[in-house]
Order: C-alpha cells, then sequence, then structure tokens
C-alpha cells in the first residue's frame, strides 16, 4: 500500500491550513498513495491553548471534519487527518483528536490521544492537559488488508500504547502525526519511532509539523517512514513536504517469521 507522510508548517490561519493540506495531498494522490497522513495540528497552531478551544467542532459536524471528508473522496484516498480540536465535556478544553476517513469519503476510525504533552525547560513550557481532554481508548483500523494502529505525537513515549493496539492481532503499521517541539524532537524523535517499528516489527508513518511558525513555536519535522526493520525509508527534514514509501506485507511477513519476538512475549 503506496502510503505518504505529509509535512506541515501549520499557521493559525485555519482556512490557510486547509488549502496547503489540500494541495499537498493532491500531491501524494499524483504520486500513487493510497493513504495519506497529516500532522498533528494540521488545521490550526495558534497563538494559545484557547484557539484551539475557540475552533472545536462537534462530532460529525464543521468545516474542518467536511474538508477532510470530501479531500479523502476527491483524491481518493485513505486519509488520517493528523489531529483536530472535537468537543469533550469540558467547555474549557477539547479532545486532540485523528479521524481517518476512506477513499469515498466515509469515516471508518476515531482517535482522541490518550498521553498529553508536558515539558517545562527555562522559558519553554508545553502543558496539553491545560487545554485537552485525555481520551481513554486505543483504537486500530483496517484498510486495504492492512492493520493500522493509531497513535499521537507524545504516544511514542509510551511503548505500551503500541503493545495495546496489537492486543487483538499484530498491527502491521502505525501513525504517528506528530507537532514534536525542536527541543525533544532533535534528541528523540528518531530514536522512538526507529524503536517502535523494531519492538513491534512493524512500519511506522510520522507526519510531523517542521518548521517556524507564525505563533513562534518551532517544531523538529523529519517526518518519515520506518520499515520493520527500523530502517527509514523515506524522509522530510524540514518544511512542507510529501514523502512516500510502500507498505509492503510480505515484508513484515518475512521478518516476523526470522525474528519471531512477537509470539515470544511473556
Amino acid at each position: 500500500m503506496r502510503t505518504a507522510a505529509i509535512q506541515m508548517v501549520s499557521s493559525s490561519r485555519i482556512d490557510d491550513n486547509l488549502a496547503r493540506a489540500d494541495a499537498l495531498l493532491a500531491e501524494a494522490a499524483r504520486r500513487g498513495a493510497r493513504l495519506a497522513v497529516l500532522p498533528e495540528y494540521f488545521c490550526l497552531m495558534g497563538h494559545a491553548d484557547g484557539d484551539k478551544v475557540a475552533a472545536r467542532e462537534q462530532p460529525g459536524a464543521g468545516p474542518i471534519q467536511e474538508f477532510l471528508a470530501d479531500a479523502a473522496r476527491r483524491h481518493g484516498l485513505w486519509l488520517a487527518g493528523g489531529t483536530l480540536p472535537l468537543a469533550c465535556p469540558d467547555p474549557r478544553r477539547v479532545y486532540n483528536t485523528t479521524l481517518v476517513f476512506d477513499a469515498h469519503g466515509a469515516l471508518r476510525a476515531r482517535y482522541d490521544k490518550r498521553h498529553l504533552f508536558a515539558f517545562a525547560r527555562g522559558a519553554e513550557r508545553y502543558a496539553e492537559a491545560d487545554s485537552i481532554a485525555a481520551g481513554d481508548d486505543a483504537v486500530a483500523f483496517d484498510a486495504e488488508g492492512l492493520r493500522i494502529g493509531l497513535s499521537i505525537c507524545y504516544d511514542l513515549r509510551f511503548p505500551e500504547h503500541y503493545r495495546t493496539l496489537s492486543a487483538s492481532a499484530p498491527c502491521d503499521a502505525f501513525l504517528v502525526p506528530a507537532a514534536f517541539t525542536y527541543t525533544t524532537g532533535e534528541k528523540h524523535w528518531e530514536l522512538l519511532l526507529r524503536a517502535r517499528a523494531v519492538e513491534n516489527l512493524a512500519y511506522v508513518v510520522a507526519s510531523a509539523q517542521g518548521g517556524r511558525h507564525d505563533n513562534g513555536r518551532r517544531t523538529w519535522g523529519h517526518s518519515m517512514i520506518v520499515d520493520p526493520w527500523g530502517d527509514v525509508l523515506a524522509m522530510q527534514s524540514s518544511g512542507e513536504g510529501v514523502v512516500c514509501a510502500d507498505l509492503d506485507t510480505a515484508r513484515i511477513a518475512d521478518d516476523r517469521s526470522s525474528l519471531p519476538a512477537l509470539a515470544h512475549r511473556r
């Protein structure tokens, strides 16, 4: 399955971000992708935490969700819509949600981010729990013969999340839409992505924010697709772009046959 990880440098203007996402999705489709993954916060990198709360949508209704369904249909793609803010019971917060649409524009999966990022060093501070409510469930879906697990950014630091995704059946690939900070991404991003691939003998498709945003934040980028042996098949270091690679079920089966680590868990 030809897959595209899309890198963006999203702004505080939703309409502009949707237009840029659409252009990049068109490029992914032109390059033969059947699955495309947008980055975390693809639709909005706000100036303050309250910006995402103000932009929240009710599940099943709203311009961002309409854009995703329409783009999947127009471009003939399975589309994992990075993340968008969906309403939660707490009016001061939102869910940070990945929605997956099939090539007909039908919603096939929803995942609310479970692990909420917190970091403080000097003047740099992030506390997602201030504006985001944590989800409860790990979510995987089936697409064109692949079992695909969903995760978002900070989830990457929790290997048990990926084990949970494969509890009923091993996942063939994991998606990681992200907006890693430059500080943490420089040291940990590739290391963690390759570890998740190797320990699960599965592909990892990581779509990131990558550059200097108009809110002053700098994100690490380095969107990439990693194979089950931990090799980086394609990568975009910074700026907008599309990276593509094939997810090969025969390759997964061969690696798991050669190294049956998943069967050796105790």
